[in-house]
């Protein structure tokens, strides 16, 4: 009875280890987006058309390691609008959903 209580203890520990990294890892996700997003709108308030190359790096890197695919054109001939779309839609999906959410 007690080893039984052991093991679902460390199952459960292990269970809410991973649920916290996890919960880290897309609230770190966010923050990034909502980082690059800021610096777009910057752009698009000082009427810039062109993207400062560090950016654009960081950007091509995090939609390709999503899966976006946006990911698939050539990063120097993707508009600040494109970029920021990118950039929503992989946010909406790290977004928790609940049950009664409505689509």
């Amino acid at each position: 009875m007690i080893q039984e209580t052991c093991t679902r203890i460390e199952e459960l520990e292990d269970y809410w280890t991973s649920e916290i990294r996890a919960r880290h890892a897309r609230r770190n996700k966010i923050r990034d987006i909502d980082d690059m997003l800021n610096q777009f709108e910057m752009l698009n308030l000082a009427d810039e058309q062109a993207i400062p190359a560090d950016l654009r790096q960081r950007v091509a890197t995090f939609v390709r390691g999503e899966g976006h695919p946006l990911c698939e054109r050539r990063p120097a001939g993707v508009a600040i609008p494109d970029w920021m779309e990118a950039l929503y839609d992989v946010q909406d999906g790290l977004m928790i959903r609940f049950p009664d959410d409505i689509d």
